[in-house]
């Protein structure tokens, strides 16, 4: 067996602001969005497949609210093609986050059925779900962040629910056949202009999140507004975004990868491999930081349903997160958003303890077990603590922010060949 590094458990200490009272403020902000409604009003909440926290609290708050002004609310699901693009796999996404109907008190209907309700200035066929074309009212509810194939003004949030998500699987390709011509925030919000006009949308709750994966921020986004609020929003949101605070990573291994992590599976914004594919050469030249030379991905989440997007991101993965795979779910998401690259399947070892010795092999350090800047997370989402070798250690000791939890020790790997779970021990 070949020497292992020496790693270290270190804490990224980032600011902590107020967190708000998640029910008191969906109920005050949830209120702006109900003011106005008839008795009787049919109104879809709908409901995205991001791992949001505190997500069930949020939407049976919103239905609440709606009930007690006397509207007849109910769920439709605001994926576009995840959960396989079938509507038993998009009602099992949302139970997979408490959003059910006994939970709710009300129906979820996952129809993925659309009508075309316009076109935009370039031609392209503006289409939004049927069950949502035929309620009184629309409330979306979904986070505001970065999004993960493009930059801009705006990211993954509300419009793009509005467009991807009401739009369902047909709406999701439409927006990214689109988006290849004229890019993805032109094609987005020229979809999304017809939708606000002729969609019975009231608004929706925009969700901010922190670096701790809290709620930071809940507020409403009335329908007159929502082609300009986010644009602000979005800033708060890059400003919470957690980051690795390394300039050159040799090897990043992940713990985890999954659709209710980020959409692409693992947040480009953190690793800089982006959807479209990476340059796997070892020379950084002028590629930005944090430049990863070589990443390892281990396991696919089980809320993913198999959708293992983002694998191709990878150099390595295992061979379990390869059985894991439901590669239909992967293949239909992957080729929606026309990102083929990112469902491309890597080299898979059977063990941990292979991949990460062929990964040291492949970087031509003289000795990569004293040399390599190993830096290990449980996901693209968790960064507050974290495993990394003494030489990444040393790149990074003296920035404030940062504490040394506990080691060093080798890298360990049980009598399987595979390594314990992240979050154990230090």
């Amino acid at each position: 067996m070949n020497a292992m590094p020496r790693m270290v458990r270190v804490r990224q200490n980032f600011a902590r602001g107020a967190v708000p009272d998640t029910a008191a403020t969906v109920a005050r902000e949830a209120g702006k969005l109900a003011a106005g409604l008839r008795p009787g009003a049919r109104v879809a909440v709908a409901v995205g497949s991001r791992g949001i926290t505190n997500l069930a609290a949020i939407v049976r708050g919103t239905i609440d609210v709606l009930q007690a002004a006397g509207a007849v609310p109910f769920i439709i699901p605001a994926m576009g093609s995840h959960g396989g693009a079938t509507p038993e796999g998009q009602r099992t996404i949302l139970a997979d986050y408490g959003v059910t109907e006994a939970a709710m008190g009300v129906p979820v209907r996952p129809s993925l059925e659309v009508q075309e309700i316009g076109r935009t200035p370039e031609g392209a066929a503006v289409v939004c779900s049927t069950e949502a074309m035929a309620a009184d009212g629309i409330v979306l509810i979904n986070r505001i962040k970065p999004h993960t194939d493009f930059f801009g003004t705006l990211g993954s949030g509300l419009l793009k629910m509005a467009v991807i998500g009401l739009g369902k699987h047909a709406g999701a390709a439409a927006m990214h056949r689109a988006a290849s011509w004229i890019g993805h925030e032109r094609s987005i919000r020229g979809m999304a202009k017809v939708i606000v006009a002729r969609a019975p949308l009231l608004g929706g709750l925009a969700i901010l999140e922190n670096q701790f994966h809290e709620t930071a921020k809940i507020v409403a986004i009335p329908r007159a507004e929502m082609e300009t609020a986010e644009e602000t929003l979005l800033e708060e949101a890059r400003a919470l975004l957690p980051r690795l605070p390394f300039g050159e990573i040799d090897l990043l291994i992940v713990d985890w990868i999954g659709k209710n992590i980020s959409g692409a599976g693992l947040d480009p914004n953190v690793t800089n491999r982006w959807v479209q594919g990476y340059i796997g050469g070892l020379m950084r030249e002028d590629r930005p930081l944090p430049f990863v030379r070589r990443l390892f991905v281990r396991d696919v989440t089980p809320e993913s349903h198999g959708n293992a997007i983002g694998i191709g991101l990878a150099d390595v993965t295992t061979t379990r997160l390869v059985r894991a795979m439901d590669r239909r779910a992967t293949a239909v998401n992957s080729l929606t958003s026309l990102t083929p690259g990112s469902a491309k399947i890597p080299i898979a070892f059977d063990t941990d303890r292979e991949a990460v010795e062929a990964m040291l092999v492949s970087l031509c350090l003289d000795d990569a077990a004293r040399q390599a800047r190993i830096v290990r997370i449980e996901s693209t989402l968790v960064l507050t603590e974290m495993e990394v070798s003494e030489t990444a250690w040393a790149d990074v000791s003296g920035k404030p922010g940062l504490e040394l939890l506990a080691g060093p020790r080798e890298m360990g790997f049980g009598a399987d060949g595979n390594l314990p779970p992240v979050a154990a021990g230090g």
